[in-house]
């Protein structure tokens, strides 16, 4: 918690100074009680019996009162992830055939499918979300948008086909993103790139090429390398490794100012879209929190006026 107006939290210094007065007026009221009986057993047996704690609980509680209203005037905060306006997210996933290969069960894309439509249902309503499908070329399967339902179905609907262009998985999603409209400052969305795949370009734009265009229109990518070096897949007849190219990917993440990740397992996976969609779909900001503090020092002080009433008859 943090305080937007703190060179306000000095009024609490006239608290703490009414708080001494009353202690130094309960001393000296004490003493001057005393000094009107000198005979202390005659005072015994005559003064009414001393409420004790209860005597000093109703000052204690419009003190704490006052210190909470204290508060509230410097504006307390805490620091809340706010889905970004407008903000976009193209999940560009990798469907070439080295993507059923079984070393991520069931299968390299049935998991891919799996944990991308968890990340669809984990994203708030506010954000925009696109899906690219890429293999020899690419597709933008569902332009960015609010409706959940239109990526999952596509997401269900992946299929295999044959050879790799990650470089054009990456300008199709580009695509995709300049077709939402700027927010209504005229600023461009702020948008991110998921990319999904097991990561050997084979055909197409050439990585470094695609990387250069997302980074000149201010666009990350963040790579997820799905697989392990043990990949096999079997195409006509034969047993052919896929190893996943973890270094290919990365180097586009970084080219590009993304992250990069590497998911062995379905479960893996599905950490990483969970953390990569609270750091890119949300913004850190301070939202205040002095109704809190306001709504408290009122209970604090009906609480001293009701003990008040109720031990002494009088508010405090």
């Amino acid at each position: 918690m943090t305080f937007l107006a703190p060179e306000r939290l000095v009024l609490s210094i006239a608290v703490a100074a009414l708080a001494a007065a009353y202690v130094v007026v309960q001393v000296r009221g004490r003493r001057r009680y005393a000094l009107r009986f000198t005979n202390l057993a005659l005072l015994g047996s005559v003064a009414p019996a001393s409420p004790g704690w209860r005597r000093h609980l109703p000052a204690a509680l419009l003190l704490v009162a006052l210190l909470g209203l204290v508060a509230a005037l410097a504006h307390p905060a805490r620091a809340e992830l706010v889905p970004r306006e407008r903000a976009t997210i193209v999940m560009a996933i990798d469907v070439s055939i080295s993507m059923d290969a079984t070393d991520v069960r069931p299968s390299r894309l049935a998991s891919a499918k799996q944990a991308a439509t968890s990340f669809a249902e984990l994203l708030p309503e506010r954000i925009n979300l696109g899906l690219v499908a890429f293999a020899g070329s690419a597709r933008v399967l569902v332009s960015p948008t609010t409706d959940r339902s239109m990526v999952t179905a596509a997401i269900e609907r992946l299929e295999l086909s044959e050879s790799t262009a990650i470089g054009d998985g990456v300008l199709a999603s580009l695509d995709a993103i300049e077709s939402v409209p700027d927010a209504v400052d005229g600023e461009p969305v702020p948008a991110h790139i998921l990319l999904l795949s097991d990561g050997e370009t084979q055909v197409g734009t050439p990585n470094q090429l695609a990387a250069e265009t997302a980074r000149d229109a201010g666009v990350p990518v963040t790579t997820i390398a799905f697989g392990t070096p043990e990949g096999v897949i079997s195409y006509q007849g034969q047993t052919v490794p896929v190893a996943v190219n973890q270094a290919d990917l990365r180097a586009l993440a970084d080219e590009t100012g993304g992250s990069s990740f590497e998911a062995a397992t379905t479960e893996e996976l599905e950490s990483v879209y969970r953390d990569i969609g609270s750091s890119i779909g949300f913004v850190t900001e301070q939202r205040e929190i002095g109704g809190w503090f306001t709504g408290a020092a009122f209970v604090l002080a009906m609480l001293a006026g009701a003990a008040s009433l109720l031990w002494f008859s009088r508010l405090p």
